[in-house]
């Protein structure tokens, strides 16, 4: 069995023939440089959905009229070189910071190019020194205290939108992760194929500081990581480096950053769709590193024995007594995380990844659609714009959580985010009847 998308793929064909999950993120080819039977059933698909007019309809949003062309053209720059065609985050000055007008043309341009048989495979990176910081929390911030909700909801409607896309993708995608790749940024990207880290990439999930939850398909990829890594950082916001990226399977290949140009030299020559040419291009091109003394691979079993507790002040009390016993830096300073956390974020995380690991990733984001909206709605809590605030506006970084203390997150709080939204306001709803797996 070949898992073409690393997560999205593989997971799609483990809910279809009832296979249990593996622990371990698999790799998202063969290397012996055989072309897979698959291959030819993923472009048969997509031709024929070609001719559904259903596909569209399901597919597109109508777009605001306050968002105007040369917007949407400019925060997401395209090129096209042969049979490659390259989508380019470009808010620079903000991170990169995704907006609800990227979203909209970033799905734009995937399902045009998926349907288009001129274009074999698509890449994604980002303008300046970053991927991409995640979504623009701070207008959304901006718009909650004008009242704009709807708005709000759009902006996630549009990018788990996208982010399915890009998880069930008909053709083969590289994410360019060169410097900061976080929140919402890993979202667009490790739902991929290829995902190629480097020297400048920095990796997190640090939404529990604001008052948030990892989303954008994080309850998924970070559920699969083995043990309870991704408890670990989920929990804490831990920030990776592109080689333990690699390691730990979030990334699938590597490259200094100074030889980038090289690289995308090398893709933009490549007319192919075959998944395997451009794997053994980036093997060619690529670098091969190992995991330094520092490595987050050499505490794994820590993290295992510590994140692996039922509940988040059990974790908290095993972090304190490996601490006192070790009196390693990283223990303390995952303790002193924790503790800066807003507590109901914490408790709202261990169980979005704990559930994480029973669901599909479609699932998992409508899940986490439910989560947001209610996260957002200020209806349990102010944590998300009290977080933002803080951590963001005013930069004084002392939020007033509330609740402030774990002890008084009460089982209803964490319940409200995970049930339905309501009667009137819909499931995100995902064209899963017209996305399925090749098997």
């Amino acid at each position: 069995m070949i898992d073409y998308n690393g997560f999205g793929v593989f997971r799609y064909i483990r809910r279809n023939l009832n296979v249990i999950p593996s622990r371990r993120l698999r790799k998202p080819y063969t290397t012996d440089g055989r072309r897979p039977a698959e291959m030819q059933r993923f472009r048969a698909l997509a031709s024929a959905r070609r001719s559904i007019p259903s596909l569209r309809r399901a597919l597109s949003t109508t777009r605001p009229s306050s968002v105007h062309d040369d917007e949407l053209q400019d925060e997401v720059l395209v090129e096209g070189k042969a049979a490659a065609r390259t989508a380019i985050l470009n808010r620079p000055s903000a991170l990169n910071a995704l907006t609800n007008s990227m979203g909209i043309r970033l799905k734009k341009l995937y399902e045009s190019w998926e349907d288009n048989p001129d274009v074999g495979f698509v890449l994604m990176k980002g303008s300046g020194k970053a991927f991409s910081a995640g979504g623009d929390v701070v207008t959304l911030y901006r718009l909650l205290n004008e009242g704009k909700v709807e708005n709000c909801k759009d902006f996630f409607r549009n990018f788990y939108m996208f982010i399915y896309i890009v998880g069930t993708y008909l053709k083969p995608h590289v994410a360019i992760l060169d410097g900061i790749t976080m929140g919402g940024g890993a979202g667009v990207s490790i739902p991929g194929t290829f995902r190629i880290a480097t020297d400048k990439t920095i990796f997190a999930t640090p939404e529990v500081h604001i008052g948030f939850h990892p989303d954008a398909g994080a309850s998924f990829y970070l559920s699969n990581l083995d043990g309870h890594l991704g408890e670990y950082l989920a929990l804490t916001g831990e920030k990776l480096n592109g080689v333990d990226m690699l390691a730990v399977g979030l990334a699938t290949n590597y490259s200094m950053s100074d030889r980038l140009d090289w690289v995308d030299e090398r893709l933009a020559k490549l007319m192919t769709d075959d998944p395997s040419e451009i794997d053994s291009t980036l093997a060619q091109y690529g670098d091969i590193v190992y995991p330094d003394k520092n490595s987050i691979v050499h505490r794994l079993e820590v993290i295992d024995k510590c994140f692996g507790h039922e509940t988040v002040e059990e974790i908290l009390d095993a972090l304190e007594t490996e601490a006192a016993r070790s009196n390693q830096d990283w223990c303390i300073s995952a303790l002193k995380k924790l503790k800066e956390a807003s507590p109901l974020s914490l408790k709202v995380s261990l169980r979005s990844i704990r559930e994480g690991r029973l669901q599909t990733f479609d699932q998992c984001l409508v899940r986490e659609y439910r989560m947001s909206l209610h996260g957002i709605s200020k209806l349990v809590s102010n944590d998300f714009c009290e977080g933002v605030r803080a951590r963001l506006v005013d930069k004084d970084l002392v939020p007033k959580w509330d609740p402030p203390v774990l002890e008084k997150v009460s089982e209803d709080m964490v319940d409200h985010y995970f049930s339905p939204l309501g009667e009137f306001e819909p499931d995100l709803k995902l064209p899963t009847h017209l996305r399925e797996a090749f098997v």
